[in-house]
C-alpha cells in the first residue's frame, strides 16, 4: 500500500494556484561547456536529487485534503531524457524550446518534475528543468540543483554529497534584508488563519472586513496589531495601474536571458550611488520596462507598477528544506522617473520600508490560510492579490566559483519562476560565478518579444556606471547631479554630430544634384518628340477653318 504524508497548507496553496494561463512551475536552464552523458546525469540524479524523498513522491488528492504519496512505479527514464535542437542550435533556438517547455504542463499522474538534456547546444549542451512549485519555492530548489554539482571536474557525481554540505546556508537577498525569526512566521499564519472565518465578507465588502481584522488586532499583542494592519494594507492596496503589461493571458509563455553582466560593475555602482545591489539591479530592470514601453509609444510619466517580491522565511540553518517557506512583499518600480540615479534612490526607499513591515509574514499567512479554505475563495482572492501587482521578481544570488555537472563546467544558469492570477511577466536575477543573469518570462499574447526587453538591462546598467565614474570627488551622487551630467553629455554629443557629419552632408549635396543634371536622360525621352503624333493630332489646329469660318469679312475690312 503507498504511503501518504500530509502535503502542507502554504505548499496546497500553490498546487491549487494551477492554471492553463499560468502553470506553478519553476523552469531552469544551465548551459555546459560541453554534453554530457544522459547515462551519467541519470546516476547524478539518482545519487543526489533523490536523496531528497520527496522528488520520488506525487501529489494525490484525498478526501478534498492533498497528500505526497509515493511514486510506486516510478521511472528515472520519464524524467530525465535526452532532446535536441533543431540547427543552427544557438540561443534563438534554445529559447524556443524553453518557451515551450515553460507552456506545458507536467504529468499529473507522476512525480512533478523533468530534466531534458540538450546534447547539440552552442558547441556544448544545457540542461532544462522543470519542478512543480508545490515541492518547494525558488530558493529552496536553486540549492537543490546545485547539490547536484561538484566544485571540480573529477567530482564524483554519482555518490550522495556529506551531509554536512547539504546543510550549508544559502539564502537570498532579500533573506538577508528581511528575514524574520521562525516563531514569528507561525505566529502570523495562525493570526492570519484566525481572520479566515471573515474571508466571504472581505471578498464581498473589503473596507469593512478590513476594520473588524483591526479590532481584533487590537485586541492582541503588539505584534498582532502589526500583522492586523499589514493585512489591512494587503487587502485594501490599490490595483495596478493598467499598461501593455496586464490583460487577459493566453496559453503560451516566452523566455528570454540576456548575456551575463559583470558582477563587480554592479556593485562599483550601487557603492557609488549608496545603494544595494539589488536596489541597482531593480532599478535597471524599472528602467528596461520604461525604454520598452517609450519605443513603442506608450505614455509613462509618473507611472508606477509594482512586482511582488518573494522573501525567505527560513532560518539560514534550513536554506535547503523542501518546502515553501516565503513570504511576498509588493515593491514599487518607478517606471515613470527619467532619471536613472533617481529610480535607484526610489528603489532604495520602498526597499527600506519594506524592511520595518510584517508584509512578508502576512502574504505567508494568506497563503496558508487559503491552502486550508475552500477552493471556492481561493480562485478570487488570488486574483485579487495579483490584480495589485504587474510582474514577479526574484533575486537568487548563487556560488562565485565555478561549478561542474558530470564532468561538464557550467557556463550559464537562468531561471524562471511562475506568475500567478493574472499577472503576466516574471523577472529573475541570478548571480553565478561572478557574472549576473537577468531572466524575463511573459505572456506571449502581452508580451511577445521579451528579449527586448531583456537587451536594454546592460544598457542601463552603463548608464548608472557612466554617471558614478564622471562623478568628481567623494561628494554623494544625487538624481540632481545625474541629471546634470546627463544633460552635459547630450549637449556633448549633439555639439560633436555636425563635426563629424560636415563632410558628408556637404559632399551628399553635390552629388544628389549631379544626378538631375546627369539626368539627361529624361531628354532622351525627348522620343516622345518623335511621337510627333500628338503634333499630328494638329488637325485639331487644321481645325482653324472654324477660325476662317470666324468671320473672314473682318480681316478685309482691316485691309481697306
Amino acid at each position: 500500500m503507498a504511503q501518504h504524508e500530509t502535503m502542507s497548507k502554504v505548499d496546497t496553496a500553490w498546487l491549487r494556484m494551477e492554471r492553463p494561463t499560468n502553470l506553478m512551475m519553476i523552469t531552469g536552464v544551465v548551459v555546459l561547456d560541453h554534453a554530457i552523458d544522459v547515462t551519467q546525469l541519470k546516476r547524478a540524479v539518482e545519487a543526489r536529487f533523490l536523496a531528497f524523498r520527496r522528488f520520488s513522491q506525487r501529489a494525490v488528492e484525498l478526501a478534498g485534503q492533498w497528500f505526497w504519496e509515493t511514486d510506486d512505479s516510478f521511472d528515472i527514464n520519464w524524467h530525465v531524457r535526452r532532446a535536441a535542437l533543431p540547427q543552427p542550435s544557438g540561443k534563438p533556438e534554445l529559447q524556443e524550446y524553453v518557451s515551450n517547455l515553460a507552456s506545458s504542463p507536467l504529468d499529473t499522474s507522476k512525480p512533478l518534475w523533468q530534466f531534458h538534456l540538450i546534447e547539440n547546444y552552442d558547441g556544448g549542451g544545457a540542461l532544462v528543468i522543470r519542478i512543480h512549485h508545490c515541492y518547494a519555492d525558488g530558493i529552496a530548489l536553486v540549492q537543490v540543483m546545485l547539490s547536484l554539482m561538484d566544485s571540480t571536474a573529477a567530482g564524483r557525481h554519482d555518490k550522495p554529497h556529506p551531509k554536512s554540505r547539504l546543510k550549508q546556508a544559502g539564502g537570498t537577498i532579500f533573506e538577508r534584508l528581511l528575514a524574520p525569526a521562525r516563531h514569528s512566521v507561525e505566529h502570523a499564519a495562525e493570526f492570519v488563519e484566525s481572520a479566515l472565518g471573515m474571508a466571504f465578507d472581505w471578498m464581498r465588502h473589503p473596507a469593512g472586513a478590513a476594520e473588524s481584522l483591526l479590532d481584533t488586532a487590537r485586541t492582541g499583542t503588539r505584534e498582532a496589531t502589526e500583522i492586523g494592519k499589514e493585512l489591512i494594507h494587503a487587502l485594501t492596496l490599490s490595483d495596478d495601474p493598467p499598461t501593455r503589461f496586464k490583460g487577459r493571458l493566453g496559453v503560451f509563455k516566452r523566455v528570454a536571458w540576456c548575456d551575463p553582466l559583470p558582477l563587480a560593475e554592479v556593485k562599483a555602482a550601487g557603492k557609488a550611488l549608496g545603494a544595494t545591489v539589488n536596489d541597482v539591479l531593480m532599478a535597471c530592470a524599472a528602467g528596461a520596462m520604461r525604454a520598452y514601453m517609450l519605443d513603442r509609444g506608450d505614455e509613462v510619466d509618473g507611472l508606477k507598477i509594482r512586482a511582488t517580491v518573494p522573501v525567505n522565511l527560513r532560518p539560514l540553518e534550513h536554506a535547503r528544506e523542501l518546502g515553501n517557506h516565503f513570504g511576498l512583499v509588493f515593491l514599487d518600480l518607478p517606471v515613470g522617473e527619467p532619471n536613472p540615479v533617481a529610480r535607484v534612490h526610489a528603489v532604495r526607499a520602498s526597499m527600506n520600508e519594506l524592511k520595518h513591515s510584517k508584509q512578508a509574514l502576512v502574504s505567508y499567512g494568506l497563503l496558508s490560510a487559503l491552502g486550508v479554505g475552500p477552493a471556492m475563495l481561493q480562485r478570487p482572492a488570488l486574483e485579487m492579490l495579483s490584480r495589485k501587482a504587474t510582474t514577479v521578481a526574484t533575486n537568487v544570488p548563487g556560488p562565485s566559483a565555478p561549478l561542474y555537472l558530470c564532468g561538464g563546467q557550467v557556463r550559464e544558469m537562468m531561471f524562471w519562476v511562475p506568475q500567478t492570477g493574472s499577472i503576466a511577466m516574471g523577472i529573475s536575477i541570478l548571480s553565478y560565478a561572478d557574472s549576473v543573469y537577468f531572466g524575463l518570462i511573459s505572456d506571449s499574447k502581452l508580451v511577445p518579444d521579451p528579449e527586448q526587453i531583456i537587451q536594454r538591462f546592460g544598457a542601463e546598467l552603463e548608464k548608472l556606471l557612466l554617471i558614478a565614474l564622471m562623478q568628481e570627488g567623494d561628494e554623494p551622487i544625487t538624481a540632481e547631479s545625474a541629471e546634470h551630467m546627463l544633460a552635459g553629455m547630450a549637449a556633448s554629443k549633439a555639439a560633436a554630430r555636425p563635426k563629424s557629419a560636415v563632410k558628408p552632408k556637404s559632399a551628399a549635396k553635390p552629388k544628389a544634384a549631379a544626378k538631375p543634371k546627369a539626368a539627361a536622360k529624361p531628354k532622351a525621352a525627348a522620343k516622345p518628340k518623335a511621337a510627333a503624333k500628338p503634333k499630328a493630332a494638329a488637325k485639331p489646329k487644321a481645325a482653324a477653318k472654324p477660325k476662317s469660318a470666324a468671320m473672314p469679312k473682318a480681316p478685309k475690312k482691316a485691309r481697306t
